[in-house]
């Protein structure tokens, strides 16, 4: 039996009458660019995560940008970031002019150490950006912890994790500001590009919401240097539709994730171990081994989908040269992506599917 790594079409195959309705809808009211079903989106966001204020923009990587421009965050600045997660969680910071500082990550939970966090905290720290690594939400507890020794902002980028929990409460409610991505592989994703931001403050959403529309709060009066980052309608009359079955993929996903957990015992492989008190919703399901090619090359003998999450950690790419990192700084994160293979997780995985992945990684 094959099995995908990810087949996002079956998901499609189930919602395509709402979701025809509500492109339909859109075009009816020719509300392309934000307007009433974005509006609509945005409410219905806040009000199931529980958070005050969701502003939606055009991808979650804006959604960092503009995070780093409401706190004031720029020139001069330093900003903390895992050095094993997607580029993205870095270049909010690089695009206004700030600094990344890359620091190491748990050797198990894989997510941002909070001593290495605190190693790398200088006189010119203004934020500390914890990511919920495959969905799996990083130590909040601690990194809270240490920003408010330091006077620092915590920002959580929740692109892989919306709907995961910590200490019962839903992550993207603890930063001061929280940004996802709404692309089209997340738990919870667009027919196209999309992001949000999170925050408690209404100074601070209304500020996000008049940056991601060239500045202004009234049309064609503008305040400040601002951007064109406005969601589409078709995004969120798309996304407002699948706002309302995320509950139940997510706990799909879960139900995979705990059966990948209990019934894959092979000493050849380690998983992520989860924070104390954390939920994951398992965006990915990543397991290391000590030797990476000889994993994949049985997956693809035995028809099993795979995929690379990240092969070359943020502080060794090309576009950070400049920074001056060197090989060896951060060997938790360098290890991660040279031994890290990400295994099939989706929520139409059928009973077969799970069985034949777990009946192969038994055998490996």
């Amino acid at each position: 039996m094959q099995v995908p790594f990810f087949d996002l079409k079956r998901q499609y195959e189930t919602l395509k009458e709402p979701i025809h309705k509500a492109l339909d809808a859109v075009m009816e009211k020719t509300a392309f660019s934000g307007g009433p079903f974005v509006d609509e989106f945005e409410k219905n966001l806040a009000a199931w995560s529980g958070s005050a204020h969701a502003v939606a923009l055009n991808n979650g990587t804006n959604a960092l940008h503009i995070a780093m421009l409401v706190l004031d965050i720029g020139p001069g600045d330093e900003v903390i970031i895992p050095a094993n997660t997607f580029i993205a969680s870095a270049w909010g910071a690089s695009y206004a002019g700030a600094t990344p500082v890359f620091a190491d990550c748990d050797p198990d939970t894989w997510n941002l150490s909070v001593e290495a966090a605190e190693k790398a905290i200088t006189p010119r720290t203004k934020a500390i950006i914890g990511v919920h690594l495959y969905g799996q939400p990083c130590n909040m507890n601690g990194l809270t912890a240490l920003c408010k020794k330091h006077n620092l902002h915590f920002i959580e980028d929740n692109a892989q994790a919306i709907g995961a929990t910590y200490n019962g409460r839903m992550v993207g409610n603890t930063g001061v500001v929280s940004c996802t991505s709404f692309y089209p592989g997340k738990n919870l994703g667009s027919y196209g590009e999309g992001g949000a931001l999170f925050t408690a403050s209404e100074d601070i959403a209304n500020h996000a919401k008049s940056l991601r529309s060239h500045g202004a709060t009234v049309r064609y009066y503008h305040d400040e240097v601002g951007y064109n980052m406005r969601m589409e309608g078709f995004q969120g009359a798309v996304l407002n539709v699948k706002l309302g079955y995320i509950d139940g993929w997510n706990a799909r996903r879960l139900d995979i994730a705990r059966r990948y957990r209990q019934e894959i015992q092979n000493p050849k492989l380690k998983m992520q171990a989860p924070e104390p008190g954390a939920e994951s919703v398992y965006h990915l399901f990543v397991v290391t081994t000590a030797d990476k090619q000889a994993l994949t090359n049985y997956l693809e003998s035995e028809g099993i989908g795979y995929a690379f999450h990240y092969p070359v950690p943020c502080h060794l790419q090309k576009a950070y040269t400049h920074l001056g990192y060197n090989e060896g700084d951060f060997p938790n994160a360098e290890y991660l992506a040279t031994h890290c293979v990400s295994l099939p997780m989706f929520p139409e995985m059928t009973d077969a599917e799970v069985n034949r992945v777990i009946e192969v990684l038994q055998k490996f």
